[in-house]
């Protein structure tokens, strides 16, 4: 009985997180649309760490306005 409690407890925690977190979460900085234009995301900045929006997608261009 406990352990079924702690798994509904466990989902109920992962599902509170998933609601709250809106658009999701991104390792990078970069790797958020919102920030592609941001100085941190430009190049030469963002070559030095590997940081920059192609590396982290693969090449994806993100389409800003």
């Amino acid at each position: 009985m406990i352990e079924k409690l702690v798994w509904i407890g466990f989902i109920g925690v992962l599902a509170g997180i998933f609601y709250l977190s809106g658009d999701g979460f991104y390792r990078y900085p970069c790797m958020d649309p919102a920030n592609a234009d941001t100085l941190q995301c430009k190049p030469p900045i963002c070559s030095a760490t590997r940081t920059c929006p192609s590396d982290l997608t693969g090449g994806a261009n993100y389409v800003t306005q």
